[in-house]
Formats: structure tokens, sequence, C-alpha cells
């Protein structure tokens, strides 16, 4: 990837098995991101970022992640998240990635800064085309 807006890292939030190889698939398949890693739970996207703070793992550029889920739901996560050296995260999109159709949840997505955008499953080229668009080459060209 030549690019100054390439997506060397993509983390998968989603308890779903299922949803989690699907989404993988597709980002694997498409030619402006490169490595991709899911993880199950809000509480193992967690210990993946601690490893990559610590410099033992990629360090996302991009997270994926599912509003719904046992033991630690996305909102949930949010909340470590911005726990954690804002040095590090700053430069991590989070993008919500969800079957909700609850009005709430996407108004509660606009009143937190981390969240870059609120997307519905499932993951299709065309939607990593925009992810790319909006978050990575606007974003990149309002920086200059």
């Amino acid at each position: 990837m030549t690019n100054n807006y390439s997506i060397n890292c993509t983390l998968l939030i989603d308890d779903d098995k299922v949803i989690n190889f699907y989404n993988e698939k597709i980002v694997n398949r498409h030619t402006d991101f490169g490595q991709v890693t899911s993880v199950n739970s809000g509480k193992n996207a967690l210990e993946y970022l601690k490893d990559a703070k610590n410099g033992l793992i990629a360090k996302p550029d991009l997270i994926f992640l599912d509003i719904n889920m046992p033991a630690m739901n996305g909102w949930e996560f949010l909340e470590e998240f911005n726990k954690i050296d804002t040095d590090f995260t700053n430069s991590i999109k989070v993008i919500l990635l969800t079957t909700s159709n609850n009005p709430d949840d996407y108004e509660r997505s606009k009143t937190i800064n981390v969240i870059s955008d609120f997307i519905n499953k499932p993951l299709s080229s065309d939607i990593l085309d925009h992810v790319k668009q909006n978050h990575y080459v606007l974003a990149a060209s309002k920086k200059t």
C-alpha cells in the first residue's frame, strides 16, 4: 500500500464467529486494507490493544465494533477504550458495525467522540470503499 491513507491493520470485535469469519474475508479481499484480526469479545479486544501498545502485535488503524455482545458490550468496551493512553488511541478509528436498528444506539453513537461512523452489518466491498474514502482519504486531504 503506497497511499498515505493505508489501513494496515483492522481489528474486528464481534461475538458471532460466523460474522467475524465473513467480515475477515471481505476485508482480506480489499486491496487497501492490510492485516485483519478478529476477536470475539470486548475483553479480548482490550487485551489485544494492551499487547499492541506494548509493541507485541500490530496496532490497529481501524476497529469495527459490534454493540450487542455478552459480558462486555460495545458501549462498555468504549468506556475502557477511553481509559487507554490517548497518545496510543488517537490514531485509531472506531466504527460501530451492528445489526441494531435502534435509533437510540445511533443517537448515542453521535455523542461519543471516538466513534467515527455507525454502519449496519455485514461488511461489503462498497462499505470498505466508503470507510476508506470518508475516514482516510478525506481526512488526509483536510490535513494538507
